[in-house]
């Protein structure tokens, strides 16, 4: 089957057609593309094959908040997030001039409330771990309310400004991962080929679903995530994060509000009465949204796997295979450190995967 004109941009980036692939890389989100990109960019012969297309899963969600871990209680797993965030401006910028395709990509900060005194307290006690854990390269500072439009309401006058945080387009970022493949001479694409080379497995809540039936244990689960989306320019200015809703400004003149959390569900990718309560939610703390139209609704499972965090390493029992899953709410802000990573393991055998993160953590 060829790729028809409607296919093109979603399900069939990839037009250059390999006879040989060094690396095949099951699911096409954005830990199978990243880690496809890094290996192309390294040379290797890269083909994606995802029946669902770019972006089909979570990857293919509307929120895209890089939000870091608070500076505090440091472990392997916040200082990979650290790591993967400050290098995500390098990496992106890289991926859009390769592509001459836009991610979305800005380290535009966040703004978040403070109650009361004990918030206070946490907040003063955090900005002074921040300085030293964020390496002066980001900051964890209070700031006195101005009363703009822009700010989520505060009881004590006072807001957490974290300049860490950034946003990113989901799907803008799995088209023009994948389009770079393209141009470095790899494939994606929605066709069933032969498994060739290194083999990486990077599908998903599905793929949890499959490691769990193969070994007959769970070893991860699916959350489903639902979303909205406001046709409203705030170009520029930073997340908003209150009442456990991220509020997004998009480069594209829309804000994503996000999300639910919901282990159990019927309907995967069906928005349902718990994104109402999100969004009359968002508009009760942010009065900016209150009259604003709703354009665009996202449900989808997002992969969760038992240790917490990401999921990544060799397949076991199956030899030149790998696995690369479980990005849960943080895929994308660690995938620029996990593509490099995971391309350190597959085309040099150098094994740098931190502490918490192996495929054996969540068996």
């Amino acid at each position: 089957m060829g790729c028809s004109t409607l296919l093109l941009e979603r399900q069939c980036i990839g037009i250059e057609k390999l006879t040989t692939a060094d690396i095949t890389i099951h699911g096409a989100g954005v830990f199978g593309l990243s880690i496809g990109y890094v290996c192309a960019r390294r040379g290797a012969k890269v083909r994606v094959i995802d029946p669902y297309g770019v972006g089909a899963g979570a990857s293919g969600g509307i929120v895209g908040a890089l939000a870091p871990h608070t500076p505090e209680n440091w472990n392997p797993k916040k200082a990979f997030q650290f790591e993967s965030l400050t290098m995500a401006a390098d990496f992106w910028g890289d991926v859009e001039n390769t592509a001459d395709l836009r991610t979305g990509y800005g380290q535009t900060g966040r703004l978040q409330p403070i109650a009361d005194d004990r918030a206070m307290g946490l907040a003063n006690r955090r900005a002074v771990t921040g300085d030293d854990l964020w390496q002066g390269l980001a900051k964890w500072e209070i700031i006195k309310a101005t009363g703009s439009d822009w700010e989520p309401a505060t009881q004590s006058g006072y807001l957490i400004h974290d300049t860490l945080s950034a946003r990113i387009h989901p799907m803008n970022t799995c088209m023009a991962l994948a389009k770079a493949i393209n141009k470095l001479g790899g494939e994606v694409t929605i066709e069933s080929h032969p498994d060739q080379g290194q083999i990486v497995w990077a599908n998903g809540y599905q793929g949890l679903l499959d490691l769990s039936d193969r070994f007959a244990k769970r070893v991860g689960n699916g959350v489903k995530g639902q979303a909205a989306l406001f046709k409203f320019s705030a170009l520029g200015l930073p997340q908003l994060f209150a009442d456990a809703l991220h509020i997004v400004p998009h480069s594209d003149g829309t804000v994503a509000v996000g999300s639910t959390s919901e282990r159990e569900f019927d309907e995967p990718t069906k928005p349902d009465g718990l994104l109402d309560d999100v969004v009359a939610r968002a508009r009760a703390a942010f009065p900016v949204l209150a009259d604003l139209t709703v354009i665009q609704r996202w449900a989808g499972v997002r992969p969760r796997a038992k240790s917490r965090a990401p999921m990544l390493g060799s397949y076991p029992e199956r030899t030149g295979h790998f696995i690369a899953n479980g990005g849960f709410k943080i895929g994308f802000g660690m995938a620029p450190k996990i593509a490099h990573v995971m391309a350190d393991v597959i085309l040099d055998g150098r094994d740098e995967i931190p502490e918490g993160f192996r495929v054996e953590d969540s068996f």
